[in-house]
């Protein structure tokens, strides 16, 4: 009787260890090529007169360096000091290391649809395509006993109502100009929701900016306290298709800090803290190639399915910059995001393997 109940300890204990992560938060930024990650500001961009909006000096002085690692760590300051420290990064194809999209299209919907689904579906090959009939993994989880109710989704880009499936999912997407609160909104979200409705929307109605995306998910976050979020960033793909690279580089270095912000909270809030592991990732790459292709993407344009990922949290063993010369996919993300919640994601659609280096201590 002893040895058992020894050995129900014993086994106890080892399952609390093998499963930490109890909250998971999903970031992207839009189509933020890996060059700038890897490498810091491209001076073929940032000098040319077409696109340094006039004011290379400011791209210089805020984010510029003769060293490569500077640089990128002046962009990306939370991202090359405590993620790099805690975490992993994956995609340095100068190392060798390559993660790329798996679908043919290389733009935004297929790109999303890939991350949440796993799946490479040829039929979502349109950034107005129909309301998507794939299960993404975060379906999956809100059916989960213990997760039931506690996923919600927020994004710049009105697409993700479709991308998501929001009627058939059965969890809140707020998308672009979509109310939070929804009747009964509390003080905070009726002035979230007036400053949006109110603000600059150079975007038109299609997209809203990136800081009331980022609010109205901490406000989430902060008073609803969700166990799986969604935070997707559009602006660094907006002001690259513009061609304004200093606007691009700045939308960056402000979605680094609110990455900053939201691990802030987590690591100290109760529920949260060394209990939840955040993945960021991107939905397409851009061209570098050809040098003035780095404002587009698509299939015709080189280097546009070169992509990266970064994670950490209690799952994730602190491996820094991964250095190591592998072949990655986008479609591997859903089932890792399962994974490390403890899930095996299942569809009636294919679900793709996995990441195991991400998970292997």
């Amino acid at each position: 009787m002893k040895k058992l109940i020894l050995l129900t300890v014993v086994l106890t204990s080892f399952l609390s260890q093998a499963q930490k992560t109890e909250n998971i938060i999903i970031i992207t930024t839009d189509g933020f090529r890996w060059q700038e990650v890897f490498k810091g500001i491209d001076p073929a961009i940032a000098n040319d007169k077409k696109f340094n909006q006039g004011d290379s000096t400011y791209i210089y002085k805020n984010y510029g360096s003769p060293d490569i690692q500077e640089s990128r760590k002046k962009l990306m300051p939370f991202f090359w000091s405590e993620i790099v420290s805690k975490g992993q990064i994956y995609g340095n194809r100068d190392l060798g290391n390559k993660v790329d999209v798996a679908n043919p299209y290389w733009f935004s919907y297929p790109g999303y649809s890939e991350i949440m689904t796993g799946n490479v579906d040829l039929k979502v090959n349109s950034n107005s395509y129909k309301a998507n009939p794939n299960v993404n993994v975060l379906e999956f989880l809100n059916q989960q006993s213990k997760l039931k109710g506690k996923v919600a989704a927020f994004g710049a880009w009105d697409a993700f109502d479709r991308i998501l499936n929001e009627e058939r999912s059965g969890f809140p997407v707020i998308s672009a100009f979509d109310n939070v609160g929804g009747s009964k909104p509390t003080q905070s979200q009726k002035l979230l929701n007036e400053m949006r409705n109110n603000s600059y929307k150079p975007f038109h109605l299609d997209e809203c900016l990136d800081v009331f995306t980022h609010y109205q998910a901490m406000d989430e976050l902060k008073t609803k306290k969700p166990k799986v979020l969604y935070v997707a960033y559009g602006e660094t793909d907006e002001w690259a298709h513009h061609g304004q690279y200093r606007s691009y580089l700045d939308a960056a270095n402000q979605v680094d800090k609110w990455i900053q912000e939201i691990w802030t909270f987590v690591q100290n809030d109760p529920q949260y803290k060394n209990k939840t592991t955040i993945l960021i990732t991107v939905d397409h790459g851009r061209g570098d190639k050809i040098k003035s292709q780095w404002t587009d993407h698509g299939s015709d344009i080189a280097g546009a399915s070169q992509i990266w990922f970064a994670a950490m949290g209690p799952e994730i063993a602190a491996k820094g910059e991964i250095k190591t010369d592998s072949q990655l996919y986008q479609k591997q993300f859903a089932q890792t995001l399962a994974k490390i919640m403890g899930y095996t994601f299942t569809a009636e659609h294919p679900v793709a393997n996995e990441i195991p280096e991400v998970l292997q201590k």
